[in-house]
């Protein structure tokens, strides 16, 4: 269930850096649901809604390399289960092709004590190779043909809904916007957008619903919530950004350990005609 939920998580990372990823949150996560107790939401006019769109697609072009810390909570009510995990992320494009690496380093399961956990996701346009250093195992997901490598933003847009900050059009489409505003004394660094999914969209057996907390000041998304059908709810928070700051490229290497396992690799299925 653990890696499950993780996998998830890491599909909805490698969305947002390719769409509009940024940052500015520095708040734990604690603080920030305090300060939004008690909003109520309205529905957002149609020129706002594009509006806030269309300032996020201008982001993205300038998107050139980000990392920042990441805090990955998994709840599930029914069971009254936290998992919460933190790390690094970094993401590059250019020349029409990205990199991204997500490394997992803690995990704390509901009242436990924060314990360390190494996982890292590598993502080079091609490859998702998948590094648990818990159980010594190396997999690799090929995720498109050598030739036409895939941006991160394009790898998982089939399959979660954060799809709309590039097609606003199709956004609307498939769900129905709100506005969460805030009631006085809350915090004002936030723009914060509800999504509701609509009963005819294509994810509709996947999501009920999607939150963003937008920074107001860089205007990039601080944090994500995704609520599935069954009620799991998937929240990641951006952690001290840094946007458009060099990094070096052996950030991206693989390097496997000499005591893991043989990698499993599973490649793409190839289409029928």
């Amino acid at each position: 269930m653990r890696t499950k939920a993780t996998a998830k998580a890491v599909l909805i990372l490698l969305l947002v850096v390719g769409s509009c990823l940024g940052g500015g949150c520095v708040e734990t996560l604690a603080a920030q649901q305090k300060k939004s107790a008690g909003c109520l939401t309205a529905e957002l006019k149609p020129n706002r809604v594009e509006g806030i769109l269309k300032k996020l697609n201008a982001k993205t072009k300038e998107l050139k390399t980000y990392q920042a810390g990441i805090e990955y909570l998994f709840s599930q009510p029914d069971f009254d289960s936290n998992t919460l995990r933190t790390g690094v992320l970094y993401y590059e494009k250019s020349g029409g092709k990205s990199n991204l690496r997500i490394n997992f380093q803690t995990l704390k399961q509901d009242d436990e004590k924060v314990q360390k956990y190494t996982e890292h996701f590598i993502f080079d346009g091609v490859w998702l190779t998948v590094l648990d250093y818990q159980i010594k195992t190396h997999k690799r997901y090929q995720q498109a043909e050598p030739n036409k490598p895939v941006d991160a933003f394009d790898l998982v847009s089939k399959n979660l809904p954060i799809v709309g900050f590039t097609k606003i059009e199709n956004l609307k489409k498939q769900f129905e916007i709100k506005l969460i505003e805030r009631q006085k004394g809350g915090s004002g660094n936030f723009v914060r957008l509800y999504l509701k999914v609509k009963h005819d969209s294509i994810y509709k057996d996947d999501y009920s619903a999607i939150e963003f907390w937008i920074d107001k000041k860089l205007y990039f998304p601080a944090k994500i919530i995704a609520t599935s059908t069954g009620g799991d709810i998937y929240e990641i928070t951006f952690i001290k950004p840094k946007i458009n700051k060099r990094i070096a490229q052996k950030v991206f290497a693989i390097k496997v350990p000499k005591d893991f396992d043989e990698p499993e690799i599973f490649e793409l299925k190839k289409k029928t005609k």
